[in-house]
């Protein structure tokens, strides 16, 4: 048995590895993210931009497919290899972007955004890095390419409306797009092929163990609030850049209130996710966060006719969203049985993208026929079921998850070492699975004591 320290650094491998899956990752994201802040001004030029509805469509159009194809494309790169995978998606993705950006009308935009969408790369990016990384590194590798989501948004929000300004939305879909053919490159010669390719509990999902986390309650509550969380982020783009604009605001220089905002709400919610963590009062930080969300929904309902207004309501809603971003992961990875960790989380990011979708669609429909009024109160109607489902959910138990690689065994004794491993003080879950060669482990840090597990791993294996 090999169980290396925790503390054991990455490998130079695992590290180009980590950080170049983590910029293809982030690309992509930004190519989906980028025009979030300036697409409801381009869509008024466009024949059809009229239509709320279909700008709504146009925006979210990309997680329809994302949230169709993610998993399916996880499993594809299980039979044909990760990096074919991962090449045909940045191909669909360059080719939607191309679309998006020749288009003549919102229906080609469309067309383009749903083809961009079907670059469902995400599974077989973090399938790939599970193969490259060893499994005391994994978490580690998995949080960095994570971290990618919220820089990568952060960014599209403040460089967007410049980029708007040099190059235009088309200028900025074919930007993307060349991004995209770099990412193949970066794949190609910078990031190794994997020696042995392997399906990962941890990080791919299983269609056997979709029963079981889709009949888990406290997941399901996790799952409407990404739904929620995203639906009513994409909702907001096709209000809140016309709002500011209303106010006196030139779209130009939107970032010069995106770019603080963004940067006070991380200095503002990196003291409640140490309390949450250090604490264990991750419920009542959750609860709050949701809480404060829907106070910022509603402050950007009746600030719309002011600039400062509107700053300190997207505070208050930015605080929150980043906050909850963070958060829910890290609830999944608590909440979903050992084993079955990738399915849930597989489900979880499928969930994201199809609120992103119904968000976007919804909202464009209710703009266009009702007003903000109706689509703000849309959203809080979906905060306020959140927030329902937030206060009846169980406390989660401060859990962290660990793995350590293991020899081959038979069945049999993989079962009777995961009992010992389960009755060492700490232990809250554990799992040997022989054909992936891992123990997985939930422990609580404060009583964990990891050279028991280490010393029974290597007496046993």
């Amino acid at each position: 048995m090999s169980a290396s320290s925790s503390s054991e650094k990455m490998s130079p491998a695992e590290l180009r590895a980590t950080i170049g899956l983590a910029s293809v990752y982030g690309l992509r994201m930004l190519g989906l993210f980028i025009i979030l802040p300036v697409f409801a001004f381009y869509a008024e030029e466009l024949p059809g931009g009229n239509n709320y509805t279909l700008v709504g469509i146009a925006l979210g159009a990309y997680g329809l497919t994302q949230a169709i194809l993610q998993i399916p494309f996880g499993w594809l790169s299980d039979r044909i290899g990760r990096k074919t995978v991962i090449y045909l998606g940045l191909i669909l993705f360059a080719a939607g972007s191309l679309i998006a950006a020749l288009a003549t009308d919102i229906y080609w935009v469309i067309v383009g955004r749903i083809i961009q969408g079907s670059g469902a790369i995400s599974a077989a990016v973090m399938a790939l890095a599970a193969d490259l990384t060893r499994e005391e590194h994994r978490t580690k590798a998995m949080a960095a390419i994570g971290m990618t989501i919220g820089t990568v948004f952060a960014i599209s929000l403040i460089v967007a409306p410049i980029l708007n300004q040099w190059i235009g939305v088309p200028g900025i879909f074919a930007m993307t797009g060349i991004l995209a053919i770099l990412a193949i490159i970066v794949v190609k010669k910078i990031i190794p092929d994997p020696q042995i390719s392997r399906f990962h509990s941890d990080t791919e999902t299983s269609a056997a163990s979709f029963s079981n986390v889709l009949h888990n309650t406290q997941l399901l509550r996790l799952n409407y609030g990404i739904f929620a969380l995203h639906a009513t982020l994409m909702a907001l783009w096709l209000v809140v850049p016309l709002t500011l604009r209303q106010a006196g605001m030139a779209a130009n220089n939107h970032w010069q209130i995106y770019f603080p905002v963004l940067v006070l709400s991380i200095i503002f919610i990196i003291p409640a996710i140490i309390y949450a963590e250090k604490k264990a009062k991750l419920k009542p930080v959750f609860i709050a966060a949701i809480a404060i969300l829907l106070v910022g929904q509603i402050l950007l309902a009746i600030t719309s006719d002011s600039i400062w207004g509107t700053v300190i309501a997207l505070l208050v809603f930015f605080s929150a969203f980043n906050l909850l971003e963070a958060s829910l992961p890290s609830l999944i990875s608590k909440i979903a049985p050992v084993g079955a960790k990738g399915t849930a989380i597989g489900i979880y990011s499928s969930t994201q993208f199809l609120g992103a979708f119904i968000g976007a669609a919804s909202g464009g429909y209710l703009f266009g026929a009702y007003g903000s009024h109706a689509l703000f109160a849309f959203c809080s109607l979906l905060l306020i079921v959140w927030l329902i489902l937030a206060i009846t959910m169980e406390t989660p138990a401060p859990v962290r998850s660990k793995m350590y690689h293991v020899q081959e065994m038979d069945v049999n004794k993989s079962k009777e070492l995961s009992r010992r491993l389960a009755a060492i003080p700490g232990v809250y879950e554990a799992l040997i699975l022989v054909n992936e060669g891992v123990a997985y482990l939930k422990v609580d840090m404060k009583g964990f004591d990891e050279e028991k597990v280490i010393k029974l791993l290597a007496e046993e294996t």
